[in-house]
Parts: C-alpha cells; structure tokens; sequence
C-alpha cells in the first residue's frame, strides 16, 4: 500500500492563492465583473471557500451558482471538477476504480487506479462541484465525510490520499424540487456551509439576457423586458410549483429574434409583435415551467394568462420605455 505524496494538511493551513485580505479583495473586484447582480453571494461564497471551508448552495437552478464558482476557479487557477448528483452516483464513481483489465493482467496496484472526480479534485487542489447534491445516494454522500473532515481518504490497495490545500467541496441543490430527492443527514449537513441563493432582481436578469442574446434596437430591446416580466411571472402563478430560470427568457429573445426575421416584423408597435412572443413562450417556457400536481391546467393555459396579463391586460407594461 502506497500514500500518494501530498503532504497532510492542518486544519488552519486551506487557503487559497490571493488569501491575504489585499489580494482577496482584488480577486473579488476582478472575479465581480464576470457576474451580473452576484455582489454579496460571491463575496459570502469567496469567505467561505478562503476560510478553508466547503458550502452548499442551495437555490434554484439558473441563478448563477456555476457561473460563480467556474469565475473564482478561473480567477486562481485551480479545476473546477463538475458531478452531477444522481441514483447511478456510486462510491466508485466519485472515488475511483481499479482498471479491470489491468487487473487481469496485474493484480491490484495503485498504478491501475483510476482516479474519480473525488481523488482527482484532491490530488489537484481543485473544487469537487456536486450539482442536485441531494439526489446522490446516502452511501455515495457518506464518501465524502472523511474527505471533508479530514481532507483525505482511504483508498484499498492505493493507500491515503491527502488533499492539496485548495480542495474544496461545493455542493448545490435546489430546495423547490421534491421528487427523488433525499433527505441529508445530520453529519453531511455539520459538515457543510449554507448560502441560499435566490432569483436575481429583474434588472438583473435583463442585464443577463442581453449579455447572453446580444439583443439591440427597438425590438430586442422590448422583447429583453418582456420576456423577462413573463418569465419572472411563472415562479408567481399559484398553478405553478417552480418556474422558469432566467434560461427561459434568454430562450425566448433568441427565438423571438428569429421569429421578428421569418415574419418581417422590425417594430415592437407592429400589432403581430404580442403574438410572436406568445409564440416565442410556447417554444421556450412550457418545458420550463413545474405544475402543481393538484393544477387542473397544462403550461400553454398557464403562459396564455400571463401573456394576456402582459399584453392584454396591462399592455402599458410592455409598451417601449
């Protein structure tokens, strides 16, 4: 049995480069211009990680938890290991497996180890990024207390692996989504730091659509606020148990915009304009959107009142300026 030769890690010893409160402050201030609306959730996430510690982020998805870590990643040049959380995440998957075929023809050696996303996250000093954390088995979760304590494991016929100073584990879940999910235990949970990371504003989001589409002129520019008001008006409806994530209004401009050149239509006044976003919803919102299990409706019932509320209703609201 062989250790692999990083050296043990002490407890007050899991600092990051730029650890020093001048450089963190800088990293945070350069790390900030990659992110729209994030100021005080990278700032709480950028302690945590400096402090030595590991997090979970719990919010719903599209609320820039992976753009948040893959920017402080970037920042201190470290790997940002992804593991999406699910019944087939094995103990040996995250940890490692010996090649079977090697196996055959070697016997068990730490040489015919092949490292999972765990070992490779420790040995490298990266960050392991566990998304939908809570739909990983108990057993799998199990694996990483030893990693998170003591900032190694046991590996048989490898032998202790120590972590490099940098490894982190970052979990994310989302607390709106029940099925399938399993409840942590008590031991992952004093393991790991919270943030909850909620919806940004809708300044935010609007910012966030025209980065990510590129939108401009009169129509694009109307279309980013309407397509963001609806989008933010799924997570209200009560027939609705979780709405869309920002994805969805950056879905509706690209298709909108696609749609205003297939039909001719350059001016948001134009009277067709409310119906090729009501299109443009149907496409990219009803795949998105979660009924409630007791709503006698379908998602194209629930988008055509909200696109009614908005254009209908209240077109002032998505009148331009």
């Amino acid at each position: 049995m062989s250790e692999t030769d990083a050296a043990p890690v002490a407890a007050g010893e899991h600092t990051l480069p730029g650890g020093d409160a001048a450089s963190l402050r800088e990293s945070r201030e350069r790390i900030a211009r990659h992110i729209v609306g994030r100021e005080r959730e990278l700032e709480l996430t950028l302690a945590a990680v400096a402090a030595g510690r590991d997090i979970v982020l719990e919010g719903p998805p599209g609320t820039s938890k992976t753009t948040m870590l893959t920017a402080i990643t970037r920042e201190w040049g470290i790997p940002l290991l992804f593991v999406e959380g699910n019944a087939d995440l094995t103990p040996a998957k995250l940890v490692g497996h010996h090649n079977p075929a090697r196996v055959l023809r070697e016997d068990y050696s730490a040489d015919n180890f092949v490292p999972g996303p765990l070992v490779e996250a420790m040995q490298h000093g990266g960050f392991l990024y566990i998304e939908e954390f809570n739909r990983a088995p108990e057993d799998t979760l199990n694996t990483l207390l030893t990693a998170m304590a003591d900032r190694s494991i046991a590996v048989p016929r490898v032998g202790r692996i120590r972590a490099l100073p940098t490894f982190r584990v970052i979990a994310s879940m989302n607390p709106y989504d029940n099925v399938g999910t399993t409840r942590l235990s008590t031991s992952v949970h004093d393991r790991l730091n919270r943030l909850a990371v909620d919806y940004q504003s809708a300044e935010a989001e609007e910012e966030i659509v025209r980065l990510r589409t590129g939108a401009s002129g009169p129509v694009g520019e109307q279309l980013v606020g309407d397509a963001v008001a609806v989008t933010r008006a799924t997570r209200e409806h009560e027939d609705v148990r979780q709405g869309s994530s920002v994805r969805g209004a950056i879905d509706t401009v690209l298709v909108a915009q696609r749609l205003a050149a297939l039909r001719g239509l350059d001016d948001p006044e134009d009277a067709d304009y409310p119906e090729m976003v009501f299109d443009a919803m149907i496409v990219a919102l009803s795949g998105r959107i979660h009924l409630d299990e007791a709503a006698e409706t379908t998602p194209e019932r629930v988008l055509r009142e909200l696109w009614e509320d908005r254009f209908i209703l209240h077109p002032h609201q998505a009148a331009p300026g």
